[in-house]
């Protein structure tokens, strides 16, 4: 894909940037290298690559779904200032 310095310009000004000519040109060249960089990437055969969803070939050892905590609701709620139907009550902060 090819750019010119306009292209930049009306892109900048569809994005509501502000750009002189000076940045438009230094931003057509950062703009041409990441196409460059595209196409040779697109370039590469990946027919016999299979799809994966790691780089790496690695599976996440998961451990059995255990429960670890013990319930303190009553604890907490023994502690508390104020309950009222296993609420709490808190001091009214909004009129």
């Amino acid at each position: 894909m090819t750019l010119s310095v306009n292209d930049v310009k009306q892109i900048a000004e569809l994005a509501y940037i502000e750009i002189n000519d000076q940045e438009a040109k230094e931003t057509l060249g950062q703009l041409s290298g990441i196409f460059n960089l595209i196409e040779s990437m697109q370039a590469v055969d990946t027919e016999t690559v299979e799809p994966m969803s790691h780089a790496q070939n690695v599976f996440q050892r998961l451990r059995e779904d255990e429960i670890t905590e013990t319930d303190q609701h009553q604890l907490y709620q023994s502690i508390a200032p104020q309950v009222e139907a296993d609420l709490y009550l808190v001091p009214q902060v909004i009129e």
